[in-house]
């Protein structure tokens, strides 16, 4: 990846918003993600720069070259960061087989951290105009692709393929991304308990045709 012209401090000056404060090695890692995400998410990936994330933390721009050592390191591992805590926080993969456990809380993970997830949609949006993103963001989506799929052949009788898996996620992501951008949380588990039931369709018709072969 390349960064833009700008260089990696960007045009904001040196006034800091927050006082800055001395952090730990993990704290301090684990901080400066969540504010890169929190810039990227309110301000597009143009505002990310080593002083506007320092900002955002409250700590020193230094500390965040120490950590990342380039901008699109940081890029990088923030995309890693957000999709983690999505998938560790949306019930994607519980990993009971049982469709009234899956995507459960799906709703309440966007309402509780919206950032986390415009981020995902920003950087997927600046991939169209910055193609070197795209093997990282292909990659990592990947891993939602990868749940998905798991789970799904918990579900179902037969190892679900990859174009159900594409199509369940993609009802998922759009369901989130109307959240962000309309609210109305109920109006997502309402859609999700109608993709549950269909998946309930998929599995009876399975196990029906199982037996028909028997």
């Amino acid at each position: 990846m390349t960064a833009p012209a700008e260089g990696p401090d960007g045009p904001e000056g040196s006034d800091d918003r927050k006082p800055r404060r001395r952090m730990n090695y993990g704290e301090g890692r684990e901080a400066l993600l969540n504010a890169a995400v929190r810039v990227v998410a309110r301000g597009g990936l143009r505002k990310l720069t080593y002083r506007a994330v320092a900002q955002e933390a409250g700590t020193t721009h230094g500390l965040v070259v120490h950590h990342f050592g380039s901008r699109d390191a940081l890029i990088e591992e923030a995309l890693a960061h957000a999709i983690r805590t999505s998938l560790s926080t949306s019930a994607l993969e519980p990993g009971t087989g049982k469709v009234a456990d899956f995507s459960v809380g799906v709703s309440d993970m966007v309402t509780a951290d919206p950032d986390i997830q415009a981020f995902q949609y920003e950087l997927l949006l600046e991939s169209r105009r910055r193609p070197e993103l795209l093997p990282q963001i292909r990659a990592l989506y990947d891993r939602y692709f990868d749940a998905t799929e798991r789970e799904l052949s918990r579900m179902l009788p037969e190892d679900a393929g990859r174009p159900l898996t594409r199509l369940v996620f993609a009802a998922l992501d759009g369901l989130v991304l109307h959240q962000l951008v309309f609210g109305e949380p109920e109006t997502t588990d309402t859609a999700i308990e109608e993709l549950r039931g269909l998946l309930r369709l998929l599995a009876a018709d399975g196990d029906e045709m199982s037996e028909n072969d028997g």
